[in-house]
């Protein structure tokens, strides 16, 4: 046996020797390798595990809550009857379940799934005790979940408090299975990963055998070859009597050797330029992409240069790069393309507009390609980039920039008159005179806060923030909106009335901005509406126009007798800064209020629309998708989705 031993490990060690310090290596980086990627596996599993014991604590509370305020009212009334029997529903329609138990004040258990299915008034009822922590109070209402092993695997142990107001009812307890899908995936990675662990030596051993039997010989002859063929030496000839791929490889590289040996000068420097071209070639091929000769006719073109200069179904290679330019392009590059190409400039960067089909902006690369030297130019390289939308959000950034500087300069001019007038002349100035400019200045700067509040929001709402959407009942935020404007509306001697429908479900939306959305759409109703006018603000539930029934959405009308809105002006009314007082320069406000009520309602899925006549009033309106939970149904859901219903405002 020792013999054996011996024999082997002479043999291994043989076997090593042969192997160079790149096979060495290579051997090391794989040991390393397999042990990390399976340490990091195996710690990916137990992770896994950790995760799943997360989510089935998590699963545990969320579950006990939700059972806890359906079963507390029927232990506050001791109507054991129905409480066993939807237990037991519960329990058969779950899998996830594994025991529920209940318990008095006391901690007896007075009812169990799957320990007792008799009626809760038999006399036959279990007589144990639930057995909890000494520093746990179930008084206090906290769910406790703590996980044990079984034989017949883990579980997820729930105590949940029944409670009725501060009244304490007893105690529900309830057993959570693991995820079993969690846990095959965790073992089956582990399985895998101990099998791609052997699966890697094997195939390394295999390959280092064959490796040092078969590869490494040839391939050193090969090795010398190449060097001596990449000191000049064409004659280098390798003959070795192998078939298959090595005696392909070895035939290839003494044809190669022959060819090269017969390669003139001139034949390799073309080689080199054509190299160079298609170098450049690639490192623009990212956008449009020419390759143009010293005659500027073209070599190359590439699918996008092809799609932006209108070539897809044309044959342009080796035809004149000027003749097939657009008129624009080529009024603005033949001067430089041909300087370029005589290697008088090395080329440029120009920005150049095309009106047809559609006004696009290009901006256009000339790149001059030189000889192997670096002496002699070849041809001319030519990157085109599409640059349309770049231009029209640095048009979009200018236009708000400038908006945002006219709207702050008069609110800041007017502040920095009336302190310099105060600060000069203070003493010559009435105290009526003085208390009215601090007034104004007061009354600017609250101008100036609300259009950077205003700028803020709106800049919060497009930057792709994500809101938390959730259950609001609509009577909420509307009746906040009005307390609000309530003493501004009795100031102004206008009359604010209220229609919400009885029983309206609650919607799917964030309070808060839909808090935003009612302050604006009151607050202009408010300001464009006169002393005796009324505003009215309206929510119900939409019903079919044929069947009477309803439908999952809410209808929100803010209505008023305004001034009304122009139909010339409707169309951008939801437009940065744009301002119907503007037209008159009576009335303050940013421009910004209706422009981020739009924005509110697009995170809403939800667009906002108006009804307005001149002198008439204003209704401005939108429709928010009742909550999932009080659905009728999802089959009536999604008709009214398909049917895309379309009903009017109540005027």
């Amino acid at each position: 046996m020792i013999y054996v031993f011996q024999n082997v490990k002479d043999t291994l060690a043989h076997w090593w020797a042969e192997f160079n310090i790149q096979t060495r290596l290579m051997a090391v980086a794989t040991l390393v390798v397999s042990l990390l990627m399976s340490a990091l596996t195996f710690w990916a599993v137990n992770s896994i595990q950790q995760d799943a014991r997360l989510q089935d604590t998590r699963f545990g509370q969320d579950l006990g809550l939700l059972l806890s305020a359906n079963v507390a009212p029927l232990v506050a009334e001791h109507d054991y009857e129905t409480l066993a029997d939807f237990s037991r529903r519960f329990y058969r329609r779950t899998t996830s379940v594994r025991y529920m138990l209940y318990a008095d004040e006391q901690g007896n258990i007075y009812y169990g799934i799957p320990f007792s299915e008799s009626q809760v008034n038999n006399s036959l009822t279990l007589r144990r005790r639930i057995q909890l922590p000494d520093n746990y109070g179930p008084q206090s209402g906290a769910i406790m979940v703590r996980q044990h092993m079984t034989p017949d695997g883990e579980v997820a142990d729930v105590f949940v408090p029944l409670m009725q107001g501060d009244r304490y009812l007893g105690m529900m307890a309830i057993g959570i299975n693991p995820n079993a899908t969690v846990v095959t995936s965790s073992h089956l990675t582990r399985d895998v990963t101990i099998a791609v662990f052997i699966a890697i030596w094997v195939m390394f051993i295999l390959g280092a055998v064959f490796n040092a039997l078969i590869i490494t010989k040839p391939i050193k002859e090969l090795v010398v070859g190449v060097k001596n063929i990449a000191d000049g030496n064409f004659k280098q000839r390798v003959d070795l009597p192998f078939g298959g791929e090595l005696g392909e490889l070895i035939f290839s590289f003494n044809d190669m050797a022959e060819r090269l040996e017969r390669y003139e000068e001139q034949n390799i420097e073309e080689l080199t330029a054509e190299k160079a071209k298609l170098e450049t070639l690639v490192s623009t091929i990212a956008d449009g992409a020419l390759l143009l000769n010293p005659d500027l006719e073209i070599v190359l073109a590439n699918p996008a240069a092809r799609r932006l200069f209108g070539w897809e179904s044309r044959e342009i290679l080796m035809e004149s790069v000027l003749v097939n330019l657009p008129d624009p392009v080529r009024v603005e590059l033949t001067r430089p393309l041909c300087q370029t190409a005589t290697g008088e400039c090395e080329g440029g960067e120009f920005r150049i507009t095309l009106q047809d089909p559609n006004l696009r902006t290009l901006r256009i690369l000339l790149t001059t390609v030189l000889d192997q030297y670096r002496e002699k130019p070849k041809g001319v390289a030519v990157t085109v980039q599409d640059i349309t939308r770049e231009v029209e959000l640095n048009e979009a950034k200018s236009q708000f920039i400038s908006n945002v500087s006219h709207e702050l300069r008069t609110p800041l001019f007017n502040i920095k008159s009336f302190i310099e007038t105060l600060h000069e002349y203070g003493e010559e100035l009435s105290e009526t005179d003085r208390h009215e400019f601090l007034e104004t200045a007061n009354h600017e700067t609250d101008r100036l806060t609300r259009l950077v509040n205003d700028v803020l929001d709106l800049s919060r709402l497009e930057s792709g923030k994500q809101y938390r959407f959730e259950a609001i009942d609509l009577a909420q935020p509307i009746e906040q909106t009005l307390r609000t404007y309530q003493l501004n509306a009795r100031d102004k001697g206008i009359e604010i009335e209220q229609s919400i429908e009885p029983d309206l479900p609650p919607i799917l939306g964030n309070y808060d901005l839909l808090l935003q959305v009612f302050t604006n759409l009151v607050g202009n109703a408010l300001k464009f509406t006169l002393s005796g006018g009324r505003v009215a603000i309206r929510a119900y539930q939409i019903t079919h126009a044929i069947t009477g029934e309803h439908l999952p959405q809410v209808r929100v009308e803010v209505s008023d007798t305004g001034i009304g809105i122009d139909r010339d002006d409707q169309a951008a009314i939801f437009d940065r800064f744009f301002r119907v007082e503007n037209r008159v320069h009576t009335l303050e406000g940013t421009g910004l209020g209706l422009s981020i009520v739009r924005n509110i309602m697009e995170k809403h899925h939800a667009k906002v629309n108006l009804i307005s006549e001149v002198g008439v009033g204003t209704t401005f309106w939108f429709d928010l998708e009742v909550y999932q939970d009080h659905l009728l149904s999802t089959e009536a859901h999604s008709e009214f989705l398909s049917a895309n219903v379309k009903i009017s405002p109540k005027l």
